[in-house]
C-alpha cells in the first residue's frame, strides 16, 4: 500500500469530554470544514447514553444533517461508535455504513469505563457482528490500553494480540490500537507491534497514538516504518 488512510476522529474523540456542550450546528459546521480538508474517512459521533456522554446526546440530530447533505457523503465514509446493540440499532437508522466497537486490555480500566470485564465487553459485541454481516454494515475495532493502563501501568503485548485475533474472528475489518494515555516511546511501539505483526497483517491495524507528552508523531514514524498503513487524527489535538 502506497498511501496512508486517516481516520479523523475529532467530532467523536476529540469532543467528548470537553465540558461546554457543543451546539450540534457547530459540530456540523466542523464536519464541514473537515470534509473540504479531502479527508475520506470521518468517526462523526457516538450512540450511548446521553447520561454517560452529554456531548454526544445529539448523535441523531447530528447524523440527520450529515446523510441529507449529499455534498458531504458523495466520497466520505462516516462511521461512529456504538457500545452495544441499541447504539448499533440507532446507528443503523441513522444511516451509517460502519460502526466502531471498543475494548480494552486492562481489566481495570474496562470495569472503570463500562463496567464490563475485558471478556464479557468482547463477549457483548457477538450479535453486533452478528447483525452487522446480515445488515452489510463495517466494524471497526478498538483495543484501548495497548501499550499501559492509568490504573495497571504497563500492558503485556500478548493481551492486545489475544484481544486483536478475536476481534478479527469475529469480523471486524480493521482494529485500531489506541495509546490512551500517551506515555508510549517509539521503542515500546516497536515491541507491541514485533509481538502483533509475528500472527496478524500490518495491513489490520491502525494507530492511535495520543500527544499526551508529545511523543505522538515519533510513534506514528514508528509504527509506519514497520508497516501500518491506517492513523487516526483528530483535529486541534
Amino acid at each position: 500500500m502506497n498511501f496512508v488512510k486517516i481516520t479523523e476522529v475529532g467530532p467523536r474523540d476529540g469532543l467528548q469530554n470537553e465540558k461546554t456542550i457543543i451546539s450540534t450546528n457547530d459540530k456540523f459546521e466542523f464536519i464541514k470544514l473537515l470534509a473540504k480538508t479531502g479527508i475520506k474517512h470521518i468517526e462523526a459521533t457516538s450512540f450511548v447514553k446521553k447520561e454517560w456522554v452529554p456531548q454526544m446526546g445529539d448523535a441523531e440530530e447530528l447524523a440527520k444533517l450529515i446523510f441529507e447533505n449529499k455534498s458531504l457523503t458523495n466520497d466520505i465514509q462516516y462511521s461512529c461508535l456504538t457500545p452495544n446493540n441499541k447504539g448499533y440499532e440507532s446507528a443503523l437508522t441513522s444511516g451509517f455504513k460502519e460502526v466502531a466497537i471498543f475494548t480494552a486490555t486492562s481489566e481495570s480500566f474496562t470495569k472503570k469505563n463500562i463496567n464490563r470485564t475485558v471478556k464479557e465487553s468482547i463477549d457483548g459485541f457477538e450479535e453486533i457482528f452478528s447483525r452487522a454481516k446480515s445488515d452489510g454494515i463495517k466494524i471497526r475495532g478498538y483495543i484501548s490500553t495497548v501499550i499501559a493502563c492509568p490504573y495497571e501501568g504497563k500492558i503485556d503485548p500478548k493481551k492486545t494480540l489475544d484481544i486483536a485475533k478475536q476481534l478479527l474472528d469475529y469480523g471486524a475489518y480493521e482494529i485500531s490500537l489506541v495509546e490512551t494515555i500517551g506515555v508510549a516511546v517509539p521503542s515500546e511501539i516497536e515491541s507491541l507491534l514485533n509481538c502483533l505483526l509475528k500472527e496478524i497483517p500490518a495491513s489490520l491495524f491502525a494507530g492511535h497514538f495520543h500527544d499526551t507528552y508529545g511523543m505522538a508523531i515519533a510513534n506514528v514514524k514508528q509504527a509506519l516504518d514497520m508497516g501500518l498503513r491506517s492513523f487516526d487524527s483528530s483535529a486541534g489535538g
